[in-house]
């Protein structure tokens, strides 16, 4: 059966979505006066446990046929053979478990970016920033080089545009009383390089030599920078720092 990414059953115009976004930002800022913590609400890990795991048994089977059988996978295997010092210690199964490990990340990442689209068609983060002009946590305007957007829950609702103050008010909404010394690090280097958290995401991936699409080359060289300074003062590597994104649900 092949997958067929969601789709809605009737297209918004421009001027209806406008309006909707409009809308849907004033209800936030309402919400949020009475209760800030509806900015920041996610689902239980435990809730998706049985898909989870279902996923995992899936591609520990899957990658254990393609190892083994002719086919792209096999060819790629044995086109990149491991160098004399890991022979025998990276089973064929594993690495193509960790190849499909990583096709799964990619598609991940371009389903999640896709549900943004659902209602809003392909330039909803365009128009998400351009329908607000104040940040609805801080009340300041919101400036082109000071926005990112915030997605109050994962289930497809768009994101809604918020300074960085703004975010970083949010974040502290859910942050633990003692906020462990790596994620402490990583917010204030933040605030020191006045960076967001895509540009350390974009950083991560770009050092992991995954495709990346920049703005400008300054802002390459700047997120790659974020991202080598972060991995020095944490002592973590890029793919715990991508970890680490995930888990506080940052940079996406």
């Amino acid at each position: 059966m092949t997958y067929e990414r969601p789709k809605p059953k009737a297209k918004l115009s421009k001027p209806e979505r406008k309006e909707l976004l409009e809308q849907y930002y004033g209800e936030y800022r309402n919400w949020a006066a009475e209760d800030p913590s509806c900015l920041n609400r996610k689902v239980p890990r435990q809730a998706f446990d049985d898909l989870l795991n279902r996923v995992g048994d899936l591609l520990l089977e899957q990658a254990a046929a393609l190892a083994t059988t002719p086919g792209p996978v096999r060819e790629f295997l044995d086109q990149n053979p491991l160098p004399p010092s890991l022979e025998g210690k990276l089973p064929d199964e594993f690495r193509a478990f960790s190849l499909a490990l990583n096709a799964l990340k990619q598609w991940v990442a371009a389903e999640q970016a896709a549900t943004d689209r659902y209602l809003l068609g392909g330039n909803a983060r365009t128009e998400c920033r351009d329908a607000a002009d104040a940040c609805i946590v801080s009340g300041t305007p919101l400036a082109d080089d000071d926005v990112e957007l915030h997605h109050p829950v994962r289930d497809g609702r768009p994101p809604i545009p918020v300074s960085k103050n703004g975010h970083d008010q949010i974040e502290g909404q859910v942050s633990t009383p003692h906020d462990d010394s790596a994620s402490s690090m990583l917010r204030e280097l933040k605030r020191q390089m006045n960076r967001s958290w895509v540009h350390l995401r974009q950083g991560c991936l770009d050092h992991l030599g995954e495709p990346v699409e920049h703005s400008t080359p300054s802002v390459a060289a700047t997120s790659r920078s974020f991202a080598k300074k972060a991995a020095n003062a944490t002592g973590m590597s890029y793919r715990e720092l991508l970890s680490w994104l995930d888990d506080s649900d940052l940079g996406a």
